[in-house]
């Protein structure tokens, strides 16, 4: 097993732990963006990390941040189901058209999660 696909587990074990360390959230999601930061700079173009680091800006609020990284791993062909979820997921949150996140959500029916990759949190009531 590779360097990065060992750091990418640990980066997921380390996100469900934020659920269980509110008090640390900002702390840990610092240490998620800065590992996956890492990660990109030896593999730019890993579309696991890509739509796990735009998961946290998601989570974060920063969804500008969040659709960059997010559309990057569609662009280089990523057919992650959870790439699908979180790009309905922050488009929901900034507001789009129906139709535009209602396609992502739709595209994802079909699609298998990558063991390496988590959702972004979505909580409608939230913004």
């Amino acid at each position: 097993m590779s360097s990065i696909t060992l750091r990418l587990e640990n980066v997921k074990k380390l996100q469900a732990k934020r659920w269980e360390n509110e008090d640390h959230w900002d702390t840990l999601n610092d240490l998620l963006v800065k590992e996956l930061e890492e990660i990109l700079l030896i593999e730019p173009e890993n579309t696991s990390a890509l739509i796990n680091i735009g998961a946290i800006y998601s989570d974060m609020g920063e969804n500008e941040m969040a659709l960059e990284y997010l559309k990057k791993a569609l662009n280089l062909g990523s057919k992650d189901k959870n790439l699908f979820v979180n790009l309905a997921i922050v488009l929901v949150y900034m507001e789009k058209h129906q139709e535009e996140y209602l396609e992502y959500l739709e595209e994802a029916e079909d699609k298998t999660e990558d063991p390496l990759t988590f959702k972004a949190y979505f909580d409608p009531q939230s913004r």
